[in-house]
């Protein structure tokens, strides 16, 4: 939005033309999304306590998580006005990949609040079915993942990169759709399986999101991109305004979800920020490297496809609790042992994730 007052205000003045530069936007929208938390944060949670909009525990859970029980949850729409606000404001408002970001996130968001809304005031821990939130979630997905295969102005735009090779590429067609919506459906989840400890999923959702606003800022450079020999993706730069928004949000919502949280995201913040770093990294043609930087939400949900298919075929778990976190809290690790524990793995991850640009 600003960028087409700058556009104006430019007849007045140069100086207006800082505006232009999408790495002083992105900075900006940093600000301006964290900021916006800060403000609304402690009146969200008054408020919420006020509705009695407090998480429901699982009664099979670790007895430590019995005490946060009533701790206001739905804190996941602070994070989606934050990005919202930050983003309109910042980006440049025809860049269709920006839309397409913002929308998918928005749409998971609204999947989440729905389920959130039936946990809490029915005093269900199911929530919405799992067959008509996946039935949403794949064709929001699947829209999402049509739209970006037709608009497609060059074919490295729908091409797999492989990380370490520099002219390795996997074409895929009208398979991409498919795979697209697998990665954009299969994240979202998998961020939700995450968000069980206080800043478990915040941080590292914050981390890989900052990594992939620089990736597709790169590769929406054409120098940048030529240099690193990765796909040039015109107008995926604009993405950056959307990944700054997330991180400012994000560590605005962290200042509240740190433990002891005051506030958790729920789901309506774990479907939506899961949804936006796949559609991050389909944009900018680095899904593989999602795959490594996003490595702990690989790794809980792996944890519950074993934990589940073991139990079918054999009748035994192989872990004490899934997702993994909760393994290692019924071992006796603390809680800020997990979590932070899990922040440094995901730090290196994402240092790995981002030394793949060059090593190739």
């Amino acid at each position: 939005m600003l960028v087409w007052l700058s556009d104006y205000l430019l007849q007045f003045k140069s100086s207006f033309a800082v505006l232009q530069y999408i790495t002083v936007r992105g900075i900006f929208s940093v600000l301006t999304a964290l900021f916006v938390s800060l403000i609304i944060g402690p009146y969200m949670i008054r408020r919420l306590n006020y509705l009695q909009i407090g998480q429901v525990v699982r009664d099979d859970g670790p007895e430590t998580h019995f005490s946060k029980a009533g701790t206001p949850t739905m804190g996941g729409a602070l994070i989606l006005v934050s990005i919202a606000i930050s983003t309109l404001l910042w980006s440049d408002l025809s860049n269709h990949y920006v839309w397409i970001v913002l929308l998918v996130t928005i749409l998971f968001g609204a999947i989440g609040w729905v389920d959130d809304y039936r946990k809490v005031f029915e005093q269900n821990t199911a929530g919405l079915s799992a067959k008509w939130k996946l039935f949403w979630q794949v064709l929001i997905g699947l829209v999402a993942a049509i739209f970006l295969y037709y608009t497609a102005v060059s074919p490295i735009e729908i091409e797999y990169i492989v990380p370490f090779f520099k002219d390795v590429s996997i074409s895929t067609g009208v398979f991409y759709i498919a795979i697209s919506t697998f990665i954009i459906v299969g994240f979202s989840n998998a961020v939700n399986l995450t968000d069980g400890l206080d800043g478990l999923a915040i941080l590292p959702t914050v981390m890989v999101g900052g990594a992939l606003g620089i990736i597709a800022y790169l590769a929406g450079h054409a120098e940048f991109s030529a240099y690193l020999n990765i796909p040039n993706v015109e107008g995926s730069g604009e993405v950056v305004i959307f990944a700054g928004a997330l991180v400012g949000a994000g560590m605005g919502f962290l200042w509240f979800n740190t433990y002891p949280a005051q506030i958790f995201m729920g789901d309506v913040g774990a479907l939506a920020l899961g949804a936006a770093l796949g559609v991050m990294a389909i944009i900018s043609r680095h899904e593989i490297v999602l795959f490594i930087m996003g490595g702990v939400f690989v790794v809980e949900t792996a944890s519950v496809i074993l934990q589940v298919g073991s139990f079918k075929l054999t009748g035994k778990r192989i872990f004490r609790m899934a997702p993994l976190h909760h393994h290692f809290e019924l071992k006796g690790w603390p809680e800020p042992r997990v979590i932070v524990r899990f922040w440094i793995i995901t730090v290196m991850l994402v240092l790995f994730g981002l030394a793949t640009l060059k090593l190739r």
